[in-house]
């Protein structure tokens, strides 16, 4: 009535992606990830990612990160660039360039940087220069 092969694939289909690094773990260097991430260590390097990224209260990163949403609790230092949510807790410790979709910042955060908020209006303008310089060049050919 019941086989092994059915009770697998759920497990499978239900299984995240998700890269954790330890507390008392430091990595040095550049990696990309799909996956989510949670960093309780040190990070050092650039981050690229198309998941979801948790700092804890003893994670660090120091470097680039570029991804969709994050949730700070930990501290950053250098170049955060989100198209989604920065989400910061009362213990959240940033500083640097920030570019985001949305932020939420709880009090008691540090929040010591330049900041930069890209609403959809900015992007659809942006679509609609692009569009236009597209329409130019084939006029300039056509007189050349």
């Amino acid at each position: 009535m019941f086989s092994d092969t059915k009770k697998d694939k759920p497990m499978i289909e239900n299984t995240s992606n998700q890269n954790i690094i330890a507390q008392g773990t430091k990595i040095v260097g550049d990696f990309n990830s799909e996956g989510d991430f949670r960093i309780d260590g040190v990070i050092e390097g650039n981050i690229k990612t198309t998941g979801k990224l948790v700092v804890g209260k003893e994670g660090y990163i120091k470097g680039t990160l570029q991804g969709t949403d994050a949730y700070f609790e930990g501290k950053f230092s250098g170049k955060l660039s989100l198209s989604g949510t920065l989400t910061l807790k009362s213990s959240a410790f940033i500083e640097g360039e920030v570019i985001v979709g949305k932020l939420a910042v709880e009090p008691g955060a540090t929040f010591n940087v330049t900041c930069v908020m890209k609403g959809t209006v900015k992007e659809m303008n942006n679509g609609g220069q692009q569009q236009q310089t597209q329409q130019k060049k084939p006029e300039t050919g056509k007189t050349a």
